[in-house]
């Protein structure tokens, strides 16, 4: 069948915090992965929409003994991304061929937020798919079911971008067509995965 949808992950394929998250934290934490450790189970509730990321990251640094505000180093963090440019050309290329390009992303609420107010994803794509917002993540089967019947299409129409082999095999799990793609790969890459699943790039 014909792809009539592309789905495209956030971070690692539209967007990308440069030098990484551990470089992002250093500043800040003197042992970042006893962060990520402690903030994995916590984090993945709101990720759910379960409630706010904010007072849970203050409370885990605050464990950590670490003196700095939760939202300075949330803003020197979670809100340093920036979009990948040129995945940003291709979605407009697709766009104007009359290739529906979605966002379907596993985020906290203040991310999502910062997502829709500050990157402007709400004009670039032609939907979006928060896990905070509709209560599921990736790679539950529900997420994608509840995206497939959003967009009224089967799977078979559906392509999903995701730089996660869980997420894609996830999907595919769910009858969509999955490829896994980082933007550290290059665009080229991506432009011969869509050729691939006949769409033209």
């Amino acid at each position: 069948m014909v792809i009539r949808h592309v789905l495209l992950d956030a971070d690692g394929v539209v967007q990308d915090l440069p030098g990484g998250w551990q470089a992002a934290l250093a500043p800040w934490v003197p042992e970042p992965e006893a962060l990520f450790a402690r903030l994995a189970a916590d984090e993945e509730a709101c990720i759910r929409g379960e409630g706010p990321f904010m007072p849970v990251l203050a409370r885990h640094l605050q464990a950590l003994g670490v003196n700095a505000a939760a939202h300075d180093v949330y803003d020197a963090v979670w809100s340093s991304i920036e979009a990948v440019p040129a995945v940003l050309g291709l979605v407009e290329r697709l766009r104007n061929a009359g290739v529906g390009v979605h966002l379907v992303t596993n985020q906290n609420p203040e991310r999502a937020a910062y997502m829709r107010e500050h990157l402007g994803y709400d004009a670039v794509f032609d939907s979006a798919y928060y896990s905070c917002e509709i209560g599921l993540a990736k790679p539950d089967l529900a997420f994608f079911e509840h995206v497939l019947s959003d967009l009224g299409a089967p799977g078979e129409q559906v392509l999903f971008i995701d730089d996660s082999l869980r997420n894609v095999e996830g999907a595919r799990v769910a009858g969509v067509a999955a490829e896994h793609w980082h933007h550290r790969t290059g665009t080229p890459a991506l432009v011969d995965l869509l050729v691939g699943h006949g769409i033209s790039a």
